[in-house]
């Protein structure tokens, strides 16, 4: 005979709340399309270990933040928000970071400037919003701010997902694990480290061909990384 037991109950108050509401109204208000691609991440991988040869300490995720601000220059209609049927598009990129804190809660404060910044400077912000999010320090500009988000699960088995919108922003982008994938080479067969991308965005500001553009010349900008 089995006693039945009362249930675990958490309430979505506080920034729970808070975050549960605003995904709720993301995924509610917005025209929300994700597409997904693979990267080979040899270069990355390749450059930060000359990096560290050099006495330079970066990590995977360092590197793709500086390969997605490059091609986010490139390609401005990404990177922006939409207000009131209108949107911005800055010259600018105001890179948020997804970070996940204790408690099941999660922030994404912006790195204003980050097209400005070399890859040194953009590990160092991010370690201080990292930082700064886990004591409750970030202001509120952060919080509010940004032009694009990074989402990224790279240390979990996740491959590929769909990450909501961190509006008013137009596009995120999740990247996932890398995972060793088996690619024809040299008449056979070689295993090269891949990681999954996936790009949610705004339809309204962004049709799909621009979207999958953009997509595809992050891929090769990864794949042909040079610090």
């Amino acid at each position: 005979m089995t006693t039945a037991t009362t249930p675990r109950t958490v309430a979505l108050r506080g920034m729970r709340g808070m975050i549960a509401d605003k995904m709720a109204a993301s995924l509610r208000d917005t025209a929300q399309l994700t597409h997904h691609a693979r990267a080979d991440v040899s270069a990355l991988v390749r450059a930060k270990a000359a990096l560290a040869e050099d006495g330079v300490k970066v990590s995977i995720e360092d590197l793709l933040m500086a390969a997605l601000v490059r091609v986010l220059k490139q390609h401005p209609d990404l990177n922006g928000t939409l207000r009131e049927r209108e949107v911005a598009l800055p010259e600018t990129v105001d890179l948020c970071v997804a970070i996940a804190l204790p408690g099941n809660l999660l922030a994404a404060p912006a790195i204003f400037g980050a097209s400005t910044l070399s890859l040194a400077q953009l590990r160092a912000a991010r370690q201080d919003l990292a930082a700064r999010a886990k004591i409750n320090k970030l202001t509120v500009p952060e919080m509010t701010g940004g032009t694009f988000t990074i989402s990224n699960l790279g240390l979990s088995r996740v491959e590929f997902f769909t990450p909501i919108l961190n509006t008013p922003q137009i596009a995120i982008l999740g990247v996932g694990c890398i995972v060793d994938v088996a690619v024809p080479a040299d008449g056979g067969v070689a295993f090269r480290p891949m990681t999954g991308l996936s790009l949610t965005f705004d339809h309204r500001a962004v049709d799909g061909a621009p979207a999958a553009d953009f997509l595809t010349a992050l891929c090769i900008e990864i794949e042909g990384f040079v610090p």
